[in-house]
């Protein structure tokens, strides 16, 4: 049930950050459900890789390099997705950072209504 409901408020999440900002564009919400799976899942499987790949880059900018991994992954789902669209790099980015934010109270919302 937790993951349903998250899966569904990060597709709202997604629907916001296109409301929000103008670079990052999502035709329905059957394309920002489809769009949050394929971050979530580009999050889950990649994110880890790329994270350990540029740990060096990553200590020197002492973790905002983290932001550009972030942007990598929602602007390669924009990229795969036909519903979901990222204008540049600068957008992603932006995107990103707003993305993030949202799901960080969707997450703590969702643990506040359904406890484990």
């Amino acid at each position: 049930m937790r993951l349903i409901l998250t899966w569904l408020l990060a597709a709202c999440a997604l629907l916001v950050v296109a409301y929000l900002y103008p670079g990052v564009q999502v035709q329905s919400f059957t394309s920002a459900l489809i769009a949050a799976a394929v971050i979530g899942l580009f999050n889950a499987v990649l994110r880890p890789i790329l994270v350990i790949l540029t740990l060096p880059v990553t200590i020197v900018t002492l973790g905002l390099f983290l932001f550009v991994i972030n942007a990598l992954m929602f602007w390669a789902a924009a990229s795969v997705l036909d519903g979901f669209r990222v204008s540049g790099f600068l957008a992603a980015l932006l995107g990103s950072l707003i993305y993030s934010v949202l799901m960080l109270v969707v997450n703590s919302a969702v643990r506040t209504v359904l406890p484990r």
